[in-house]
């Protein structure tokens, strides 16, 4: 991901709407009331907002206070025993009211209802603890107390991750045609110099003054803000309205503003109490030295976009030089973390899969758009989120014809993207593409939106996609000095009118000395609109002043620092530089939506326990089936190292286990490895298929069993058609 990418931390929102999320499809479903799920969470259904909910807490407390001293008043006064009854049974009436209210804002701010949904965090515990007990991933070097923002992916985790990273290949660089490269993950500084990662791929960090811990300044205001707005009932509305202000604007502050915020809250180190030292900014790359000498300094790469970016001109000539074309990648990424936290969403290393793809600025539409045009999803324009409104379903057709999304091209990857997710099984009514706000996106970039997971830390940004414009090969054009350009040649030579922009180097070296570079990229980055009036404003007046993006302020262009012109003449092909649109996506944040979106809880049979399962889908089960004979037999052990043959023939992922143990604790681990499929043997010329969710079992020769989970898990047919296509075996044992 870009390195802007770093600079946004993670949409994370309290009090959201939690939408009901069924079972995939099966022809009996449990009943609802069995299962715990996160996804089954909604908030209260009532019709006060949380800002009347504050007010109408205020005036209560207020009446309280007020029967208080009334009730003190008559004591004093010493009336009769059924007027003092009377008033204190009044003030009591107005205590349980009170207390009424401060529920239904409890309720509103933490998105629970009722004591017996689970809390986010009870939620994301009971997952956790899963996930690390059965193997999927754990922190690393453990027996050294491990290492903030490490963690190691265990035989299931690895088996849900090569997956993924399957499924994204196929959905993507095989279904697009895609150019696939693998480039080193320690890259020379001149690239990352010439990126812009070496000066701006930082966080405002800030340090505990006695004990000198480093804190992420951002994280420390947003943990403060949502913990006020979640715990104290006591607030104002007007006070709440201020907090969600500062939560909303929390990318845009500057390291001044945000350290006053910091003192006017009056935020300590959250482990020491101690007080907190000015924001300041902390490069996140790891830095190493290539060679022996140290005289070649590097980098562990912060993406895996630069080595596309580098090979362009190559990956063009084995194109046939022809556009549009995309390059992707899979590989590891390194960002030195502040403060790592909330497990696999924030780590130091971790595995990104991006895309470059490479098009005439002049034409960004795309050849299949047709094919997504008429996908309906939740989404968050920039102007929506300006008026505080919430995500709403948008046909992507509409977004694009509309200008919301600014072309087909990054329309047809939105529209990819959403049916890559959710294919993989993330719950579509907990997924939402957020537009970025002005002050969010590089001055270079056309549009950005980010697909956003909702998951128990809030929403999360696990893909970026965006419009760079041309901003990346021209950096590295004019670094490296090697013309990183396309061509369109023309039938006939053609006249062409063409905008020069020339900035005078020496004069403007003389006027900004170090932010030399700074002016000369922004005045070349002007459009033909901004450059003409640029032009017509230095002949009148001879000087203008001219904001720079990368300066965060105006600064004075004179008469003598550009010169600005148009110019005719014939080509035989037009030379540009492509523009990129980049999908990237955070392969981990993603798996760990994935794994909280399949988690649920359901009672034993007995009830007297809580059965953890995943509902993963067999696309990415990190098992796609069990074989178990029904009891120690070996005649059905015999059968079932046959059914496993049949099942490694077909390439099916399974696991065998002839132990002893009942068949409902069985169906019960591998439930809780989401194994979506397990035949038992208990006979010898049949056996049967349980599926795992609605826990149905079907009855198949032993020669079909292998060829029935394959047609299955390969998704030539679903289970409702294997349901209503075999016999139906009723078991005690399935239930268990």
């Amino acid at each position: 991901m870009r390195f802007l990418f770093a600079f946004i931390s993670s949409s994370v929102s309290t009090g959201h709407n939690f939408s009901s999320r069924l079972l995939h499809s099966l022809s009996s479903k449990p009943e609802r009331s069995t299962l715990t799920t996160f996804s089954n969470w909604q908030p209260p259904q009532m019709a006060a907002t949380e800002e009347s909910l504050r007010k109408a807490l205020a005036e209560k407390q207020s009446a309280v206070e007020a029967q208080g001293n009334a009730v003190r008043a008559l004591k004093a006064a010493k009336p009769l025993k059924p007027e003092i009854d009377a008033a204190i049974a009044a003030l009591n009436s107005l205590k349980l009211e009170k207390s009424s209210i401060e529920k239904q804002l409890q309720a509103a701010v933490s998105g629970n209802h009722g004591d017996s949904a689970l809390s986010r965090e009870a939620f994301r515990q009971a997952a956790v603890n899963t996930l690390e007990r059965r193997l999927f991933y754990i922190p690393s070097f453990k027996i050294y107390r491990g290492v903030a923002g490490l963690y190691d992916y265990g035989p299931p985790g690895c088996a849900v991750k090569s997956n993924v990273l399957a499924f994204w290949r196929q959905h993507f660089v095989l279904e697009e045609n895609m150019l696939e490269v693998d480039c080193p993950c320690v890259t020379p500084e001149v690239v990352l110099k010439a990126s812009g990662h070496v000066d701006k791929f930082t966080d405002l960090m800030v340090k505990d003054e006695k004990t000198g811990t480093c804190y992420r300044a951002d994280h420390l205001l947003k943990d403060f803000c949502n913990e006020k707005l979640q715990k104290d009932l006591s607030i104002s509305a007007e006070k709440a309205a201020e907090l969600k202000h500062v939560l909303a604007t929390l990318d845009d502050l500057s390291a001044e503003e945000l350290g006053a915020k910091i003192k006017e809250y009056g935020i300590t180190a959250p482990d020491t109490k101690n007080p907190l030292s000015d924001p300041y900014p902390f490069n996140l790359m790891f830095q190493t030295s290539i060679g022996p000498s140290g005289l070649s300094p590097g980098y562990m790469r912060p993406e895996t976009a630069q080595g596309i970016f580098v090979n362009f001109k190559d990956l063009y000539y084995y194109n046939g030089n022809k556009l549009p074309f995309a390059a992707a990648q899979i590989g590891q990424a390194f960002r030195n973390e502040i403060s790592p936290r909330q497990g696999l969403l924030r780590v130091r290393e971790f595995t990104l899969a991006e895309i470059e793809h490479f098009v005439d600025p002049e034409d960004k539409s795309h050849p299949k758009y047709f094919e997504v045009v008429n996908l309906e999803f939740l989404m968050l324009p920039r102007e929506e989120q300006m008026s505080g409104q919430s995500a709403k379903r948008i046909r992507l057709g509409d977004a694009v014809s509309k200008g919301i999304v600014n072309n087909e091209t990054l329309g047809f990857f939105i529209g990819r993207v959403y049916l890559f997710l959710t294919r993989l099984g993330i719950d579509k009514d907990r997924l939402r593409f957020r537009q970025h706000l002005a002050n969010e996106m590089a001055h270079y970039a056309a549009d950005c939106w980010d697909a956003e997971i909702e998951c128990s830390y809030g929403w999360i940004e696990c893909v970026g996609i965006a419009d760079r414009s041309a901003y990346d090969l021209r950096a590295h054009s004019e670094k490296s000095g090697v013309l990183l350009v396309a061509a369109e040649k023309f039938s006939e030579p053609r006249e062409v009118e063409k905008l020069v922009i020339a900035p005078v180097k020496k004069e403007l070296g003389l006027a900004f000395k170090g932010n030399q570079k700074n002016v000369v990229e922004a005045l070349e980055a002007m459009n033909e609109k901004e450059a003409l009036e640029m032009r017509a404003a230095l002949e009148s007046k001879g000087k203008v002043e001219f904001y720079v993006c990368t300066l965060g302020k105006n600064v004075p262009i004179k008469k003598n620092m550009v010169s600005i012109s148009k110019k005719k003449k014939k080509e035989h092909q037009r030379v540009f530089t492509p523009s990129v649109i980049e999908p990237s996506f955070g392969i981990g944040r993603i798996i760990y939506c994935l794994f909280e979106h399949s988690f649920y809880t359901r009672p034993s049979k007995a009830g007297d326990e809580q059965l953890n399962v995943f509902r993963f889908l067999p696309l990415v089960a990190p098992i796609k089936c069990t074989v178990f004979p029904l009891v120690q037999n070996q005649q059905y052990e015999d059968v079932a190292k046959v059914i496993s043959k049949s099942l490694k023939a077909a390439g099916i992922s399974h696991k065998i286990d002839i132990t002893g143990t009942s068949i409902g604790k069985r169906y019960a681990r591998t439930d809780e490895l989401g194994v979506p499929f397990a035949i038992t043997v208990d006979s010898m010329k049949d056996v049967t298929i349980r599926e795992r969710d609605s826990k149905l079992q079907v009855r198949v020769d032993v020669e079909e069993a292998a060829s029935v989970v394959k047609s299955v898990t390969d998704g030539h047919r679903t289970w409702e058609d294997v349901w209503a296509s075999f016999p139906h075996h009723t078991s005690r044992s399935a239930d268990d």
